[in-house]
């Protein structure tokens, strides 16, 4: 995955009002050391693996842990892929989506599990043959619309970083599938 795009989109979430005022947002927790990890850092990657497994023992129903989860597992099935190991590369893909679409089964309307499902499958999908990575292209533009949908009645109060992540995958999503009038209306809002 292209780390600054995954990390770029995933940032969208900080528009999101928190679900419970007196509890940390679940993603302030674990994407610090996502992102290292998805940048290189084991260690760190591990960290938040670790994080997301804990918080799942806890409560295996928490849908940002597993979103999380999954993302990462994704991660690691891109490093398997890369030294060859097409086998475990493939059971961890399958997990890591499987993950990733429980955690959407479990919380439909939670922005902190559509944005890093979204992100992470328009990057994911970026090598992937048109064929396969268009369902799920399909799926991460989804995701994007309902969360423009959920924050339409705060969207201008958002940050433009926010706006502008979610405005830009959307734009991005659509044009990669082909959709190049919806591309250019979100991009053209994106400009505004």
């Amino acid at each position: 995955m292209q780390l600054v795009t995954l990390m770029l989109a995933l940032t969208i979430t900080a528009g999101q009002p928190a679900a419970q005022p007196s509890a940390q947002r679940f993603d302030y927790l674990v994407r610090g050391d996502f992102f290292a990890g998805v940048a290189g850092d084991e260690a760190r990657l591990n960290k938040a693996i670790d994080l997301c497994e804990r918080t799942l023992a806890e409560n295996p129903n928490h849908p940002e842990a597993l979103v999380w989860h999954g993302a990462a597992t994704l991660v690691r099935s891109g490093q398997s892929f890369r030294t060859g190991d097409m086998v475990k590369g493939g059971e961890l893909w399958g997990r890591g989506l499987e993950e990733m679409n429980r955690a959407v089964a479990l919380a439909p309307e939670n922005v902190g599990v559509l944005i890093p499902r979204g992100a992470t499958l328009l990057e994911a999908t970026r090598n992937l043959k048109p064929d396969a990575a268009r369902p799920l292209i399909e799926s991460a533009v989804a995701d994007y619309e309902h969360v423009l949908a959920i924050q339409t009645p705060y969207f201008d109060r958002l940050g433009d970083h926010a706006k502008g992540e979610l405005l830009f995958g959307l734009a991005d999503g659509f044009h990669r599938l082909g959709q190049h009038d919806k591309a250019r209306a979100y991009f053209e809002r994106l400009i505004k």
